[in-house]
């Protein structure tokens, strides 16, 4: 197949959160192409509930720091974590600029408090903070004149050539580039219950391996405790750790509480599977009614709704919920500039793994850590002036790759092998 060539300064793959930051931060005089494997608004970001990590005064800089590491089984990455809380101020800051809204106390912003946290320290919108912050986003990149977006457009392969990466194949281009970011998700569509969207199959990270680039912590995989227990096939629905954090209650089949709904969410999945086994049952049930009525129509309007739809209104009675696949804390190994081990080829957000959340994520760093490290990937591609001259690239020759839908068994035969590995 004859693919036609284009090229651009930097080619982001992804339309999620860490892309669109990304592309907000490079300079306004390089062209820059994203393109998505499904639509712009397809991505787990417009996804994310509960909110936004952010340190609300130097005072609580050891305590959020301790929490971090303790949900992650200290196996993170100090330096990570030190620059992703440090940064958290000012990344607040630039998202405000963008237009971002969060929840307000008069002129003060309103912190709330999910499992894990020792005290009060995210911010929000109602119980859509990703679709807030994610479409504030999309809307600041689409007025850019330098910026193309390309939707329904999957990366097959990238373009490599002695250690250096030059771009992105999909099935109609060949896209060259002085830089390439993959900002491509988790890995959600690889399980059959997820909060996922089920095209996110980790397609990157297959090419990764191919190509001999590092991954790093492939089995480090999160498991939400709390999502809408359906029979219904396709992506579950998330109930968000902050219902717990403003003080809803699991129950076990007798309806007795059987946990401490603040604990990381690894040790409150462990434990409900841990009571759906000694009940015989497929869920527990998760009591939303000690929040009272106004809380439940003003902080968690979309939860509320979603649930009346499925025939449960949690402002009187109890909703079943079961754990299922969320987050993915491995992947693409980068440095503290979201640098991989190939030259020129960047990873940002879920699909790189710069340490930050150990084995385990702390509720509410996700969108901080992929903002904080996407703008320094940003950062970086703004200071190189490494640019392939047009002969260069005319010269190479991609190799034409097999179908992405192939890629599926390579994540998950990786995934094992790094699970055995530590045995």
């Amino acid at each position: 197949m004859q693919r036609i060539k284009r090229y651009v300064d930097t080619v982001i793959v992804g339309t999620g959160v860490s892309g669109l930051y990304c592309a907000l931060n490079l300079p306004a005089d390089r062209k820059i192409l994203m393109i998505t494997k499904s639509k712009t608004e397809e991505s787990d970001s417009f996804l994310a509930q509960g909110g936004i990590c952010v340190l609300p005064e130097e005072a609580d800089y050891d305590c959020f720091f301790e929490d971090t590491m303790r949900a992650g089984h200290y196996l993170n990455n100090v330096r990570s974590v030190d620059l992703m809380i440090r940064s958290s101020r000012e990344t607040i800051r630039a998202l405000t600029a963008c237009g971002v809204e969060f929840t307000r106390n008069g002129e003060d912003f309103l912190y709330t408090r999910e499992g894990g946290h020792s005290r009060p320290r995210i911010l929000f919108h109602q119980d859509v903070t990703g679709k807030e912050i994610t479409g504030k986003l999309l809307a600041r990149v689409r007025q850019l004149p330098n910026v193309t977006i390309c939707e329904d457009t999957p990366m097959l392969d990238i373009i490599a050539r002695d250690g250096r990466c030059f771009g992105v194949l999909t099935e109609r281009e060949e896209i060259y580039a002085a830089d390439t970011v993959l900002a491509t998700g988790g890995i959600g569509g690889l399980f059959e219950n997820s909060t996922n969207y089920p095209h996110l199959t980790g397609d990157a990270l297959a090419i990764c391996l191919r190509h001999g680039i590092p991954l790093k912590d492939m089995d480090y995989i999160q498991i939400h405790p709390t999502t809408l227990y359906s029979q219904k096939p396709g992506r579950r629905f998330l109930i968000s750790e902050s219902v717990r954090g403003e003080g809803a209650k699991l129950y076990d089949r007798s309806m007795q509480r059987f946990v401490n709904e603040l604990l990381p969410r690894d040790e409150v999945t462990a434990a409900i599977r841990k009571q759906m086994r000694k009940d015989g049952t497929k869920h527990v049930w998760l009591d939303m009614s000690p929040l009272g009525k106004e809380t439940i129509l003003h902080h968690f309007p979309n939860i509320y709704n979603h649930c009346l739809e499925a025939g449960y209104d949690v402002t009187v009675s109890p909703i079943p919920v079961v754990p299922a696949q969320h987050y993915f804390m491995g992947g693409i190994a980068v440095d503290e500039y979201s640098r991989t081990g190939m030259a020129h080829l960047y990873a940002v957000g879920e699909t790189a793994c710069n340490g930050v959340h150990g084995a385990n994520r702390l509720a509410s760093n996700s969108l901080l850590e992929s903002l904080v490290f996407a703008g320094r990937a940003a950062g970086k591609i703004a200071m190189d002036e490494d640019k392939p001259s047009m002969e260069l690239y005319q010269r190479l020759r991609p190799r034409d790759p097999e179908h992405i839908n192939r890629y599926a068994g390579e994540i998950l035969a990786e995934i094992e092998r790094m699970k055995n590995s530590r045995e």
